[in-house]
């Protein structure tokens, strides 16, 4: 197979133009001589708003002498090159006696994005991972999320960050990453959401996203994979402690008083995972503080971005909904940034804490709903949220926690309670002004959002710092997208839980440094932020623990 990349065609161009494309591309005089071609990938040049093109990587399949004639005649070209392997090869596989000797098998804790993964592949590998998830299944976490924002009911072992599928499952399912993946394992990870029953074209749009209903379904039928391969999950299993002899791991220990004997876990915590973090702290598990970001949520007239990313090809089918990424350095020294935008989605409430209150924000598939949102975050330090009074030494690694306790129930506070979020209007905050009536955008966050002032003197809804950065970035952002700053725009606060505010460090190995068995892995452990990079950290840490496993049997 043969890759052209950076194939560009006009947005509108005719749906059998590809072909004679290609065969202009690569200088073809026989059509027959083109036998077929795929496209791996489809991206989208927005820079001119009238003149959007479309680009291509195209593998296209040639009779073999031709295609080494043209790697030959194209070899000075960075834009036709042979088609890498992409598909996935295992590290080994366990023989089917492997289990024979009543060996402990592996424990994963955690089943979202990166605990499924893990499970998943160790099961492919014939290891009949044990998962260990401390909420419910998927169907019913779901009706327990809906109580919280229908009925203002928290349910702290079932909501958006607890229970089957993970805080991804309550997100606008993106399935990018800017992670390096020379392996291609991002196309493993896409390639069993596929087999799950995701639409195909995750596999090649640029974007690919699927929304929570279509993951719901998908995450049930990998359950059921996992299950089928020999694994076994267990749901409302909160694991309170772990065994750990002459500094290797030996087990863990459930709620209820069970011991479990393993002599290799997986932590694929969520960045929620408060209480575990602790107990692991307290265990003498290493672990580090590590930088994170806080802000707000800020909603806007999906068609308002459309009109600003697109121009006249706001609405084209193939663009969608348009999303956008947005920096800003402010004069304080702060970097503010858009995190996770979700067009024609919703602003939800994401606290697994009583008390507490949490934005995120979330779309279905079909991206239609009026609002577009995104977190609108202030990068802050170790330093920023220690809690010691010290301005030197090391950050204790449960100082982030306390740091984002502080401002989600400063949050629930200002909400005036039952779970409400405090919202401003953007013109409102740019004037350090209560907001006390709403404009044109309908703020959608539900249990409901009470208008406040975000910035009252000593006692304001974030850390000074935060405020005044934003209050900078908002106007800068306008000049991007005209209508950013809009005056009735509407912020939501507090989106505190951007990334996990520690960090498990593990080895080269993949192992805790100083637990052998210990893989701490995925966005609690601080090494991934996204269903994509947890899915890949899931293989790569299922890899080698199974690699270490399997290495036992020879």
């Amino acid at each position: 197979m043969l890759r052209i990349t950076e194939l560009r065609l006009p947005l509108d161009h005719a749906e059998d133009a590809l072909r004679p494309a290609i065969e202009q591309r690569l200088g073809l005089t026989d059509a027959t001589q083109l036998l077929g071609f795929t496209v791996f990938k489809r991206s989208y040049d927005a820079r001119k708003k009238s003149a959007i093109q479309l680009i291509y990587t195209i593998d296209c399949e040639l009779p073999a002498a031709l295609e080494a004639e043209l790697l030959q005649r194209f070899a000075a070209d960075a834009h036709i090159k042979p088609s890498p392997d992409t598909n996935y090869k295992f590290v080994g596989h366990a023989p089917a006696d492997f289990y024979a000797q009543q060996r402990p098998r592996p424990v994963v804790i955690g089943f979202g994005p990166c605990g499924i993964f893990a499970a998943l592949i160790l099961a492919q590998m014939g290891l009949r991972p044990i998962v260990l998830e401390r909420g419910k299944q998927v169907r019913e976490r779901t009706k327990d999320t809906w109580g919280l924002w229908r009925q203002s009911e928290l349910n702290p072992e079932s909501n958006v960050q607890f229970g089957e599928g993970g805080a991804g499952t309550f997100s606008d399912g993106k399935l990018w990453s800017q992670i390096s993946d020379p392996r291609h394992l991002t196309r493993k990870v896409l390639t069993e959401f596929v087999k799950a029953g995701a639409p195909e074209e995750i596999l090649f749009v640029s974007k690919p996203h699927i929304g929570t209903f279509r993951l719901v379904s998908m995450v049930i039928k990998m359950r059921a994979e996992i299950e089928a391969l020999g694994g076994e999950i267990r749901f409302e299993q909160k694991v309170t402690d772990v065994l750990i002899e002459q500094d290797h791991i030996r087990g863990v220990v459930l709620e209820s008083g069970e011991q479990i004997r393993t002599d290799h876990v997986v932590l694929a915590l969520g960045h929620s995972a408060r209480d575990t973090f602790t107990m692991l702290h307290e265990r003498g598990v290493f672990m580090e503080a590590k930088p994170f970001s806080i802000g707000y949520r800020i909603e806007h007239p999906q068609s308002i971005i459309d009109a600003a990313r697109f121009g006249p090809n706001a609405g084209n089918e193939i663009l969608g909904a348009a999303d956008y990424k947005l920096v800003h350095h402010a004069k304080n020294g702060r970097s503010v940034y858009s995190f996770c935008m979700c067009p024609g989605g919703t602003v939800v409430a994401a606290t697994s804490e009583p008390l507490r209150v949490v934005t995120n924000g979330m779309s279905q598939y079909s991206r239609n709903e009026r609002n577009a949102n995104a977190g609108i975050v202030v990068g802050i330090s170790p330093q920023d949220y220690r809690q010691d009074g010290k301005t030197e030494g090391p950050v204790s690694p449960l100082d982030g926690m306390a740091f984002q306790r502080i401002w989600e129930s400063r949050a629930y506070e200002l909400g005036e309670g039952g779970y409400k979020a405090p919202g401003a209007l953007v013109g409102d905050f740019i004037k350090r002004q209560r907001s006390r009536v709403l404009g044109n955008v309908e703020p959608s966050y539900k249990p409901g959002v009470t208008l406040t002032d975000l910035q009252q003197k000593g006692n304001g809804s974030l850390p000074g710092y935060c405020l005044d950065a934003i209050r900078e970035a908002l106007p800068a952002f306008e000049r991007q997208i005209r209508g950013f700053s809009m005056a009735d725009a509407v912020l939501t606060g507090v989106e505190t839980r951007t990334s996990s505010p520690l960090r498990i460090t593990r080895g080269r190995d993949y192992q805790s440094l100083n637990v052998k068995g210990l893989y701490p892995a995925g966005e609690g452990a601080g090494y991934a932020g996204g269903i994509m990079s947890a899915g890949v950290d899931g293989i790569e840490v299922a890899e080698a623990l199974g690699a270490a496993l399997l290495a036992q049997a020879d």
